[in-house]
């Protein structure tokens, strides 16, 4: 039985256009609360690989299927690596920090019998002289004052006081594409062999990064599509090449707004998710949207109107991380960030225009554009697409057409990446010829259409055969 057969339990038109991503964690590691999440609004389950075991990943992923079954909508499954662990390690303590004052950093010292602070990576391979080292997320910025033996020394710049296992965040050091380590070639090969949609890439510097964690999951014989983590200076500085390689794009706003000037995340995150719409690339806002929830049942009005900027300048969905892994009120969370969504798309105050690029239009586009323009001109209940690999309806969202998209297909795996795809509402059938008419009956019969409504559907005269689509229909339900 697929995630889809069961009668829709939201009519056309009325589900949230935006989606909601969410992190399992101690405070939802039970089937029961999976299948609440679900059921409270979630399209995407993160499995963050920072935390946890393979054990509990499988046990995850097996709860999450049979919670996607049991309630009848698909839902994707995001591996999310952990990338370079560039933290500080253990030491007992803490160390207050005078401004003007020199540390020397080494990988895995002991710091009670050398004095040098211990990390978990060792920097001296990557940081060069001048360089900014920021420690415990951004809080005290240090510059790099010599590397020698082994040992990083640098210089405080404001005062502040370091605790154990810190992250470090370096703005300005070039990774030189070492960004996939061991542990995480070790969470590919499990991945590989488990049901995941999408793997998120940690520290993405440049589009060769994407280009070579492509060719680890070619030889791994692995499906699933590439989310790119934008969390690094780097990241920002070549978001164009980053947009093109990549299936899907992540703003991380923790690091991120570490590595690069605060006030420039909200200008930086407007401008990926244009150019995600753009490149009919997925766009996914994340990190401290309801922090506040963590600990109390109720949202701050910053958290909010954060949600809605999001849903307003066009997202495809945002995420929840320590709100459903640990917080307090994981449901509840859900249900607020349900509620804004709902209620920005429904009293939508302006339409956020994004520059206009001459990019070459493939056939696809140019029928994408067309079915849009019709549906539009018409105003069509909705857009029923029959999609191969997913990437007809894609396009089709990136346009954010002013129907909802109904996207037919005969691979679960698809059906589950398109979840987290703006406005689309995503079926599973088996391949024919008349696939989208059927499902259209189908929901008919079932009323989520009704008598009268006008659809526009997409098809191709070949079936499940990648890049087909050419027939454009109008039809009027009876």
């Amino acid at each position: 039985m697929s995630s889809t057969s069961k009668i829709p339990n939201v009519s056309v038109g009325k589900f949230k256009r935006t989606k909601i991503i969410a992190t399992i964690g101690p405070a939802t590691d039970s089937y029961e609360m999976v299948l609440a999440m679900a059921k409270a609004g979630v399209n995407g389950f993160r499995l963050n690989c920072s935390h946890g075991t393979d054990e509990q990943r499988t046990r995850h992923i097996e709860w999450i299927r049979k919670a996607s079954n049991e309630y009848g909508k698909p839902v994707a499954i995001i591996l999310d690596l952990q990338g370079p662990k560039i933290r500080l390690g253990e030491f007992d303590g803490i160390i207050n920090v005078r401004k003007g004052q020199s540390l020397a950093l080494k990988h895995k010292a002991d710091y009670e019998r050398s004095g040098y602070i211990p990390t978990q990576y060792d920097l001296a391979k990557k940081v060069k002289r001048g360089e900014r080292l920021l420690i415990a997320d951004g809080s005290i910025t240090t510059i790099v004052t010599s590397i020698s033996g082994g040992i990083v020394n640098v210089r405080s710049e404001n005062e502040g006081v370091i605790i154990r296992n810190k992250g470090i965040n370096l703005p300005d050091t070039d990774f030189e594409g070492d960004i996939i380590t061991a542990k995480d070639k070790r969470d590919l090969a499990f991945g590989s062999m488990h049901d995941i949609d999408f793997v998120a890439q940690s520290f993405v510097q440049t589009g060769k990064d994407v280009e070579k964690l492509r060719k680890i999951l070619r030889n791994l014989s692995f499906k699933a599509k590439i989310i790119a983590k934008v969390e690094t200076k780097s990241a920002v500085e070549n978001i164009e090449d980053i947009v093109v390689e990549a299936d899907s794009i992540m703003v991380a706003r923790g690091d991120l707004a570490s590595e690069t000037p605060a006030e420039s995340v909200p200008v930086v995150q407007r401008n990926i998710v244009g150019l995600g719409m753009r490149h009919s690339k997925p766009t996914i806002i994340a990190t401290q949207m309801l922090l506040s929830m963590t600990d109390n049942p109720e949202p701050t009005r910053a958290e909010v109107s954060d949600i809605a900027s999001s849903v307003i300048i066009g997202a495809d969905s945002v995420m929840l991380s320590e709100e459903t892994a640990s917080g307090k009120y994981p449901i509840r969370s859900i249900e607020v960030m349900k509620k804004v969504i709902k209620y920005t798309q429904d009293n939508l105050p302006l339409k956020v225009q994004y520059p206009e690029y001459s990019l070459v239009p493939s056939m696809r586009d140019a029928i994408c554009d067309a079915v849009i323009s019709l549906s539009d001109s018409i105003k069509a209940k909705a857009i029923v697409a029959e999609t191969a690999t997913g990437q007809t309806a894609i396009n089709l969202s990136a346009r954010r057409p002013n129907s909802s998209i109904i996207a037919v297909t005969s691979d679960q795996q698809v059906a589950n990446q398109l979840s987290i795809v703006f406005g689309i509402k995503s079926y599973v059938r088996p391949v024919d010829a008349k696939a989208a008419t059927k499902l259209a009956n189908w929901l008919r019969k079932n009323k989520i259409f009704s008598t009268g409504d006008i659809i526009v559907t997409a098809s191709g005269k070949h079936p499940g055969v990648v890049g087909a689509t050419d027939t454009i229909k109008v039809r009027m339900l009876d």
